[in-house]
């Protein structure tokens, strides 16, 4: 990955927020798409859920 502008943390969230926007943050959807066990996709949904929560506040400002 060196010399590209994303990090691998930047297309972890961009994955995570894709597949949220799409499917809505379901742990479930997320643990079989990314391949992710119980806990983690929980951990992804509740995160997804918090982006989408701060994408329409960033576009107010």
């Amino acid at each position: 990955m060196r010399g590209q502008d994303a990090t691998l943390e930047q297309l972890r969230v961009d994955r995570q927020l894709e597949a949220a926007k799409t499917h809505g943050p379901d742990p479930l959807h997320l643990a079989e798409v990314l391949g992710l066990a119980a806990k983690t996709a929980m951990r992804y949904a509740d995160s997804a859920r918090a982006l989408l929560e701060q994408a329409p506040e960033q576009h107010l400002r």
